[in-house]
């Protein structure tokens, strides 16, 4: 978002004067003392009509590129450098860099500088030719035209603040050894598909790949870190990955989105052109191969393509806007390569004054702020537009009054079949409400849970629990908090039996008497080892115990006497989202303009009970002890959740 801020200064004034000078004399002009370096790149190319158009293409849009105004950037890679080769823990090295960026080299990011005033002519010839040579001599690159070459192989830099250290050299010297030792075949060799699993696989081998997604300090961008990075994130390693494949020829792309429809952070990957047609996504990053199913449940609010040209609409938002806000210059819209979107015209609030024209679309986020922006549109006759909106999410439409962003629609879904559904709040009836949930669960828990169905709670006297007595057996999936047990006379062995084909699958088994836990020496079928029977009695509701063997899988407890059990908690397999005992959780209830609290309760089992709810609203349950993982809900008629 920083970037984009210093970028208004530059940009938008080349297009407001876009009309007069073409946008090469803009960008000309723009480069200061440093034209000649530019100009003679143009010189250089003027007897080659291809390359001359490839250098008109970088200079052109090069003002919308920057880099580190301050060059003690250096001093901080020259530290990263010095750690990435140590034999330092891979968290160790990201916590010292955080500490340097914020202790020494702090603000670094607030002080960059166009490209257009730092390129040398040296460096863009360099880079010029040598995207050329592996775009004509590479056969896995040849079926891609001049346009996409301009995009997918040429540009100087992958991401910004990348510096000029002729990264191609560095990364396909590093990893195009196995190209050169490929086993042919007449089938896949120097196909694109074959080339880029080569590379790929031979950076897994060679980088200590540890994902870390946390701030780590400033991007590690310099072809010496990049190709011995030691953590980072799902970005880092797409960079280290498009930046590898283009320095070989193959034609690769970086796309993200900003938030996931149904989730709060977004995601960014690379994309490679293979040679049979199409763009082919990494679902993650290098980890995963290319072509394979790609987020196959995931909802997409957006998709954008990282581009070097300029987004020309959104210069003209940049230009002509008064909030101005900090949009990304160089991308491109590709939802509908990933997801079915529609051209959707929203019904917006009469009363409100806005101080212009422009309106903003905005997705649940609920961790450092409610509503996200993710894209503009523009309001004529009483309407908002907005094009290629990703169905099946929920979304708000706002809008700028000249002092602060305000609402200008009721929260609406676009369906998966193109229909727009309004929620607007009624809160004539209320209704009561059992909560075991505060987000959805996937496919993965959803199982995990009905592995529960038919498990039993028994005893015995014996240690092989051959006179074993069933106190209760497990009716489906939806456990209350504790199962009560039938009076008895005690006993000194108590288990858990999974179900036959559950593995014995469980989180925690506490047993209760008639005040408190009760605890003994953990015990388990034959098969368990003994790590895995002590998950059920960690009090850590993220591990469990389970078997290799589906059927006869069982956990307990010896507790050396017979002991009167009078409850048992059983926990299935989970994520950390269920109801949790001891959290302090709050309702809310979107009222049609603010979210409403119906007030903080500190659960006691693993169902919140609320009275006096309105009955036809948008609600939010939050955590206020741990985690973030939170979407709103919609009852419908039945009673049932649908989580939005």
């Amino acid at each position: 978002m920083k970037l984009s801020i210093f970028l208004l200064s530059a940009v938008s004034v080349f297009f407001a004067a876009c009309s007069s000078p073409s946008p090469l004399e803009y960008a000309l002009s723009q480069a200061g003392d440093n034209r000649p370096e530019l100009e003679s790149v143009l010189e250089h190319y003027k007897s080659d009509p291809e390359k001359l158009a490839a250098a008109e293409f970088l200079i052109e849009n090069m003002p919308a590129h920057f880099s580190y105004r301050d060059s003690t950037i250096y001093n901080y890679y020259a530290i990263a450098d010095e750690l990435l080769k140590s034999d330092l823990p891979h968290t160790a090295i990201r916590d010292s860099l955080l500490n340097f960026k914020k202790h020494l080299y702090p603000d670094l990011e607030r002080k960059p500088v166009s490209d257009i005033k730092l390129m040398s002519a040296d460096y863009l010839i360099y880079t010029i030719d040598n995207a050329f040579k592996v775009w004509k001599e590479s056969e896995w690159a040849q079926h891609i035209d001049f346009n996409e070459f301009c995009e997918s192989l040429l540009p100087y830099k992958v991401a910004e603040y990348q510096p000029f250290d002729y990264w191609r050299d560095t990364l396909s010297d590093a990893f195009s050894q196995n190209l050169k030792t490929q086993l042919y075949d007449d089938e896949e060799t120097n196909t694109t598909y074959r080339t880029v699993d080569i590379v790929r696989n031979e950076i897994l081998s060679k980088v200590r790949r540890n994902g870390e997604y946390t701030d780590a300090g400033y991007p590690l961008l310099t072809a010496s870190q990049m190709k011995n990075i030691a953590y980072g994130r799902c970005v880092d390693y797409v960079n280290l990955a498009v930046a590898t494949y283009r320095s070989v020829g193959i034609p690769s792309y970086i796309d993200a989105t900003p938030f996931y429809g149904r989730f709060r952070a977004g995601h960014t990957w690379d994309v490679v052109v293979f040679s049979n047609g199409g763009d082919m996504p990494s679902e993650w990053d290098l980890a995963c191969e290319h072509g394979k199913r790609f987020f196959p449940a995931q909802r997409f609010p957006k998709v954008f393509r990282s581009t070097y040209a300029i987004n020309r609409e959104r210069v003209r938002y940049r230009n002509t806007s008064v909030l101005k806000y900090p949009f990304d210059l160089c991308v491109k819209d590709i939802t509908p390569q990933y997801t079915k979107t529609s051209d959707i015209d929203i019904d917006i609030y009469k009363n409100v004054e806005l101080a212009e024209k422009y309106c903003y679309i905005a997705i649940f986020n609920g961790h450092n702020v409610e509503w996200s922006i993710f894209d503009f549109g523009e309001i004529s006759d009483g309407k908002a537009h907005f094009q290629k909106i990703g169905r099946n999410i929920l979304y708000i439409v706002q809008g700028f009054d000249g002092r602060k962003i305000v609402q200008l629609s009721d929260p609406f879904i676009l369906h998966q079949n193109g229909e727009i559904e309004y929620y607007k709040f009624d809160g004539t009836q209320t209704r009561s409400l059992d909560i075991r949930r505060k987000y959805f669960q996937n496919r993965n828990v959803a199982e995990m849970r009905l592995r529960l169905k038919g498990g039993k709670i028994q005893a015995a006297n014996r240690a092989d629990f051959s006179d074993a007595v069933t106190m209760v057996t497990i009716e489906n999936q939806y456990v209350p908090d504790k199962f009560d047990i039938p009076d008895n006379n005690g006993y000194r062995y108590w288990r858990y039996l999974g179900a036959d084909g559950s593995h014995g699958s469980v989180a925690e088994v506490v047993f209760f008497d008639a005040d408190s836990v009760v605890t003994g020496s953990p015990i388990g079928c034959k098969v368990a080892t003994n790590e895995s029977i002590s998950k059920a009695f960690d009090g850590n509701y993220l591990t469990n115990f389970e078997t290799d063997e589906p059927d006869g899988a069982w956990v307990g407890m010896d507790f050396g006497t017979k002991k009167q059990i009078c409850n048992v908690r059983i926990i299935p397999r989970r994520d950390d989202n269920d109801i949790l005992v001891g959290d302090v959780y709050e309702l809310l209830y979107y009222n049609g303009t603010q979210w409403v609290s119906l007030g903080k309760k500190t659960a006691t089992s693993n169902v919140l009970h609320y009275d006096d709810v309105p009955a036809h609203a948008l609600y939010w349950v939050k955590d206020h002890t741990q985690g973030w993982d939170e979407r709103p809900f919609i009852i419908r008629e039945n009673d049932q959740i649908e989580w939005r």
